[in-house]
């Protein structure tokens, strides 16, 4: 009983060092190169939307005109993009940090995850580049008010389990976006609908990683370390909610500033909310609904820890997705 006990642990291990090895070849094989692959010389078209209104939410503001729209689009797409540098800059580190437990082990799971690593950091670069070129063609103003390193510290700061929680939730829903929302749309951007083309096929395999080092980092905890790290979940979800309310409030004022018209008070009002809808769904409420991400949750937790994550999302379930 215990040679066969012995030999189910080693076939699943070798199962796990496949989906590690797998993730290495597709790596290789969609490898990019931010000048020779994604820029290529080019500019962004500004007489074209960046976000799709199905991320957007401006088919919920029907007394904007086409102009107006599509500027507000392009105001969401400047942010959008400088939310993925953001959020970069934590899970490259947490990351590296989590190989650590391969160094002097499986070595295939160590050489995927520093590949994670250094795409995570391409990526970062990308989309510091892409805020110069957008502010290139945009009215002055614009502010991205999160400092990226202070975000990423305290993001730090929390449970291995919560931030690997909140990783995998990020870079399913950067998937489920392009492929729903931003490849289908004809109205976009060609350049900046490209940055995400080429985004999403190196994200792809970083969720499968994320799954796994999720997974391996919940087996070796304690049911209270468990429960800490769902306190912890719980707690970055509202302050992801924070940084979309205070972006929000910013992306909001820079267009009414620069929208060439004054609006009601009335006008004003819906533009705030929607502009904060908007940024609810991009960022909590798509991920949270994302099936692939939802099975992999309540996989790793009680159905009272369940409860108490749903009862934190409601009010912005309520609010996203009304």
């Amino acid at each position: 009983m215990q040679a066969t006990a012995t030999a189910e642990r080693k076939s699943a291990a070798s199962q796990v060092s496949q989906r590690y090895a797998k993730c290495i070849e597709a790596s290789k094989r969609v490898q990019w190169d931010i000048d020779r692959d994604v820029i290529r010389g080019r500019t962004f078209d500004f007489t074209k939307k960046f976000m799709p209104d199905g991320l957007s939410k401006i088919n919920e503001l029907p007394f904007l005109n086409g102009d107006e729209a599509r500027f507000l689009s392009q105001i969401q797409g400047r942010t959008y993009a400088n939310m993925f540098g953001l959020v970069e800059r934590f899970i490259g580190a947490k990351v590296l940090e989590v190989s650590k437990a391969h160094w002097l082990g499986d070595q295939v799971a160590l050489e995927a995850l520093i590949r994670l690593t250094d795409e995570e950091l391409k990526h970062q670069e990308l989309f510091r580049r892409l805020e110069v070129m957008t502010a290139e063609g945009m009215p002055a103003g614009y502010q991205f008010k999160p400092r990226p390193n202070e975000v990423a510290h305290n993001v730090l700061a929390k449970s291995t389990w919560a931030v690997l929680g909140l990783t995998l939730d990020i870079e399913i829903f950067s998937q489920t976006h392009y492929r729903a929302s931003i490849e289908p749309d004809t109205n976009l951007s060609d350049l900046w609908k490209d940055v995400f083309l080429f985004h999403w096929k190196e994200e792809s395999q970083h969720a499968i990683l994320d799954e796994l080092e999720w997974r391996r980092e919940h087996a070796r905890l304690s049911e209270v370390e468990r429960d800490r790290g769902v306190m912890d979940l719980i707690d970055l979800v509202g302050a992801v909610d924070g940084i979309c309310q205070v972006q929000a409030e910013a992306d909001a004022s820079y267009f009414l500033m620069h929208a060439g018209r004054a609006f009601t008070s009335a006008e004003e009002k819906v533009i705030r909310d929607v502009v904060l809808k908007a940024y609810r769904w991009q960022y909590i409420v798509s991920g949270a609904l994302e099936p692939r991400f939802a099975d992999v949750l309540k996989a790793l937790v009680t159905p009272a820890q369940m409860d108490r994550i749903g009862k934190a999302l409601g009010p912005l379930l309520e609010h996203a997705a009304h």
